[in-house]
């Protein structure tokens, strides 16, 4: 048991053909809850954590929680920061990457997929030099996925796909050792409008994977948002009209091909929000905050280990 790098996690995943769950946490029933649901499906995880994670939780707390569920599993565990940089000025992205290095971190997201080709790469390849190092795996990105979440919004006319001319310069030039892409894939809850179906690319991957054979790629912003959650928020007091998300059926497909980490957060405030919001309609009398999240922790827990099984196909991978 132990914190790790993605580096085996990724090689298995892709000659497997599956993908390893990176799943946001912000507190210790999320991290229980996934932790617990990865040591009984026996699968490789990655717990991140995000810039609105680390001010909400704080650092310490985050790591801490992190070290305790290893213990607590006996489950080798990476803990990777998610955005890292993201609204922030080109030094101080280099310092957010750096202090979580520094924090005990065993993977760092760098988004510097607001900047030009050029200037990606340069602020990339210092992340990665320092990260290499001292032992830390690095994550970039190129392409802009649309939506809202934590420190990183883009407007969905300011969405890019990814270009696959410029993949083999960017890994080649910056040493970086994931690469996250945008095909279609976005952040939040309302992925896509009503009526409008959703549809990844799947030949930008398939172009992207002959460019670079046996690289992991990496998939941001695809929860499916299950509506059979989004119908428990909506009829115990929420409004949440119109929330969708990513078809598992394409994450899985794409979990068969190159990419060997799938983001998933919306779909844990999901899940969380609407088992407390059934739990107070049914037991108005509660107040104890351990009721109604332990409800909340074993609903995502289930949650998470269908995401396992028939989405990631990551089950019995350990």
């Amino acid at each position: 048991m132990a914190l790790v790098t993605t580096k085996d996690m990724f090689a298995k995943a892709y000659a497997g053909k599956y993908a390893v769950g990176a799943f946001n946490v912000n507190n210790m029933e999320i991290i229980q809850a996934i932790t617990e649901a990865a040591l009984e499906e026996k699968s490789p995880v990655i717990l991140q954590v995000s810039a609105g994670a680390r001010k909400y939780a704080k650092p310490t707390y985050l790591t801490k929680l992190v070290e305790a569920a290893i213990i607590d599993t006996g489950l080798d565990v990476a803990l990777h920061l998610d955005h890292g940089g993201a609204g922030l000025s080109k030094e101080d992205a280099f310092l957010e990457i750096k202090s979580c290095v520094d924090g005990g971190f065993s993977s760092v997201m760098i988004d510097g997929s607001h900047y030009t080709l050029a200037e990606n790469i340069e602020l990339t390849k210092r992340c990665v030099e320092y990260a290499h190092a001292h032992g830390v795996v690095v994550e970039a990105e190129l392409g802009k996925l649309a939506g809202i979440e934590d420190a990183v919004n883009v407007a969905e006319e300011d969405a890019q796909f990814t270009d696959p001319s410029e993949v083999e310069e960017f890994v080649t030039k910056t040493g970086v050792d994931s690469l996250a892409i945008a095909i279609g894939t976005s952040h939040g809850a309302f992925k896509f409008k009503p009526g409008q179906e959703p549809r990844l690319r799947f030949d930008i991957l398939e172009d992207i994977q002959k460019r670079l054979p046996s690289f992991p790629i990496v998939l941001h912003g695809a929860s499916s948002v299950m509506q059979d959650w989004v119908k428990v928020v909506n009829e115990h007091g929420g409004k949440m009209p119109d929330a969708i998300g990513i078809p598992e059926e394409m994450l899985r497909q794409a979990a068969a091909m190159a990419v060997c980490k799938i983001n998933i957060d919306s779909d844990i405030r999901l899940v969380f929000t609407a088992s407390i919001r059934k739990h107070f309609a049914d037991n108005p009398g509660h107040f104890d905050p351990r009721q109604y999240l332990t409800t909340a922790r074993a609903n995502a827990k289930e949650m998470v280990k269908h995401k396992i099984r028939n989405v990631l196909g990551s089950s019995g991978k350990l």
